[in-house]
């Protein structure tokens, strides 16, 4: 089985800072590092890391052809990416003392995505295979239409929650990703339960998966529900552990993990991601994470 992510690739400059600066404020940061991110390449690195057959997709400019070196470099097949005369997507990170994280996204070549060229890279995935989106591209209900014309298991992780959603068709979605922050977003409501019990209200054939910070994660279906505590550590850098978190859960279930293990995993491998700086380097191998499990 063949997993696809058509997502975002951002260049993260990523400023450490003793607060999140706020309005009509200036702040002189200790550092600025920059890194490979963009949730899309994220979770495909996720995904491959935790052993995931992964293809990526999506569109950068001249100044973002280090993407295409890491692809080689993590094992993503990266051969639907596309160069255009666009700058990369870019983001600006405040990292505060407490390891929390704001994001200022700048899309460039990530919203730059065609039918044409959605087409072209959809034809060489069939039925069965798995589509994971995030909401920093465009073109998002056209690929969601198309994906499941062809039988593909769709996966979204509704972030960043905008008005773009709203054209999304979300009852071919198969899989939800997302946090409690989008949750409430998307369901209007606070409490965990309830915005599952929302969820699958809308959406009864869907999979739910709710991550909830320090509170752990939540898998739920119309027939199972499935708790998922964290495991403590401490955090240097929260950036992609909700995108590792959902690369090594959609890995699991990928190669028929049970789900109490897939969430296991996507827990320790998350766990692991936040006590490293950066997005992509930052998240773990699988043997890694197999070995932390076994202590």
């Amino acid at each position: 089985m063949k997993v696809l992510c058509i997502g975002s690739m951002n260049l993260d400059f990523v400023y450490s800072v003793d607060h999140i600066v706020q309005p009509g404020e200036t702040e002189a940061s200790y550092s600025l590092d920059v890194f490979l991110g963009g949730k899309g390449m994220n979770q495909s690195v996720a995904l491959a890391k935790a052993g995931a057959d992964t293809y990526h997709a999506g569109l950068i400019g001249d100044d973002g052809k280090v993407f295409l070196d890491a692809c080689k470099e993590h094992n993503v097949n990266g051969k639907h990416i596309k160069t255009i005369d666009v700058k990369t997507g870019n983001a600006i990170i405040q990292r505060d003392k407490n390891a929390q994280n704001c994001i200022l996204l700048f899309g460039g070549a990530n919203q730059m995505l065609t039918e044409e060229y959605v087409d072209g890279v959809l034809n060489d995935f069939e039925a069965g295979d798995i589509l994971l989106l995030q909401n920093e591209v465009n073109m998002l209900p056209y690929i969601v239409d198309k994906a499941y014309e062809r039988g593909m298991q769709i996966a979204l992780n509704p972030s960043p929650f905008n008005e773009k959603l709203d054209d999304v068709d979300m009852s071919k979605i198969g899989i939800f990703l997302l946090n409690e922050v989008e949750g409430e977003q998307v369901t209007g409501l606070k409490d965990p339960d309830e915005i599952i019990a929302k969820l699958l209200d809308m959406y009864p054939d869907a999979k739910i998966v709710l991550t909830l910070g320090k509170d752990g994660a939540v898998y739920a279906d119309k027939d199972q529900k499935h708790f998922q505590p964290i495991f403590k550590v401490q955090a240097v850098d929260t950036t992609a552990a909700g995108d590792t978190f959902s690369g090594y859960f959609l890995a699991g279930i990928s190669e028929g993990m049970e789900v109490p293990k897939a969430l296991k995993m996507a827990a320790k491998a998350s766990s692991i991601a936040v006590t490293r700086p950066g997005a992509v380097p930052s998240i773990p191998l699988r043997a890694e994470v197999e070995a932390a499990l076994a202590e």
